[in-house]
């Protein structure tokens, strides 16, 4: 007899979109509160910048990336896709390793190790057998940048724990994280400006291809000479300012839920010029201008938006950004006002302004997580079961 699934289990994006908007409003406001030794940094054999990247990118990060192509890959591909237990064993892999995290100073070093590889391990491999299996039904023939990118998560993952590899390890996440940015933005963005503005935008094949090429070297970056990684950045930033142009920006900006994800872009083609000068001119920035451009103006723009959008319609509900999901967009652009800009004007205040943009953060995915956990835990209203 078939066991009823509870609908948090029915569909990839339902837990690990309610993992990040906890994971969310709870991780950046905690490492807040450690920076600034307001409460102690537990005992562990890496250090608190390690912990913080590591969970920003492979705790928040991956719960969003996570529910996002367990949800996308089954419809490129045309099946019913993971649901049931294996969800609940990806969920509880994600716990053990945010707990393995935590109290890894007190953990047998196997134990460590294991909690720290098993969710993303396996979710990676799920994924990868998905796209592999049903190849010849795959509706987008670049998923290939997918099967590059996927398993080189567990090689940067590791990187970033390490004492000596960590500078490899976490440029080698923001490229991997960069790539998977580019390849949603490319195919999200036509289709919204289709059903929103009933226009078309620039699809170039050759030029799709060249900036997703460009972006898979770029992951590799740590591991070239500075003045090549930089010129490779450089024109990576121009053709997406280029293609940007071309896509309609003066209708996008007039809907916050479009024009959010502009700016999202706007601040890849940011984060690549900063990199370009880092490693050409060296400019002198406050606080690490690079990562932060990228973690607040890439991953904390776009992902509120596409939570909002994914949650209500594939609930099916009418995806209508109301006035409490614009707060909650304009909230996050706060946020990488503070973190980013106003450290550069008012450099003595920059305690302060790291506990604002993490006030931001937990204000922003406070908002999300009382109005759309319910909804994921809720069936479908048209009746559907996924």
């Amino acid at each position: 007899m078939k066991l009823p699934v509870h609908p948090l289990w029915l569909v990839g994006f339902r837990p690990f979109f309610g993992l990040a908007c906890l994971s969310g409003l709870s991780l950046p406001l905690l490492w807040a509160l450690i920076f600034s030794r307001a409460i102690p940094a537990p005992a562990m054999s890496f250090s608190m910048v390690q912990w913080h990247a590591h969970e920003m990118f492979f705790g928040f990060g991956w719960a969003v990336l996570g529910g996002f192509l367990l949800t996308s890959t089954k419809n490129w591909v045309g099946v019913r896709g993971y649901h049931g237990y294996p969800l609940m064993l990806l969920a509880a892999a994600w716990l053990f390793e945010r707990l393995g995290m935590w109290f890894e100073g007190a953990w047998p070093p196997l134990l460590f190790r294991i909690s720290n590889n098993l969710f993303l391990g396996t979710i990676v491999a799920m994924l990868l057998w998905t796209l592999i299996q049903n190849r010849r039904s795959d509706s987008y023939r670049d998923n290939y940048f997918f099967l590059l990118i996927l398993p080189v998560f567990l090689i940067a993952k590791n990187l970033m724990l390490s004492r000596d590899y960590f500078q490899v390890g976490w440029s080698m996440a923001l490229g991997l994280f960069r790539m998977a940015f580019l390849v949603m933005l490319e195919r999200t963005l036509t289709q919204f400006m289709k059903g929103v503005f009933q226009v078309s935008i620039l699809s170039n094949p050759a030029l799709n291809k060249a900036i997703k090429m460009l972006g898979l070297l770029l992951v590799f970056e740590s591991l070239m000479p500075p003045q090549v990684s930089g010129w490779i950045a450089l024109l990576l930033a121009l053709l997406l300012a280029g293609r940007f142009i071309f896509w309609k920006p003066q209708l996008a900006m007039q809907r916050l839920d479009i024009g959010i994800m502009y700016l999202g872009y706007l601040a890849i083609v940011a984060q690549l010029l900063i990199e370009f000068l880092r490693h050409i001119a060296r400019p002198e920035w406050v606080g690490s201008v690079s990562v932060h451009v990228f973690t607040f103006g890439v991953m904390g723009l776009i992902i509120p938006a596409m939570l909002i959008r994914i949650s209500k319609g594939h609930t099916g509900r009418k995806v209508v950004f109301d006035p409490l999901d614009k707060l909650a967009l304009r909230v996050m652009i706060l946020a990488f006002v503070f973190r980013i800009i106003a450290p550069q004007v008012y450099p003595a205040g920059y305690i302060l302004w790291i506990y604002l943009a993490a006030s931001c953060w937990f204000a922003c995915f406070a908002m999300l997580a009382w109005r759309y956990i319910p909804l994921l835990t809720q069936p479908r209203v048209d009746g559907k079961e996924h």
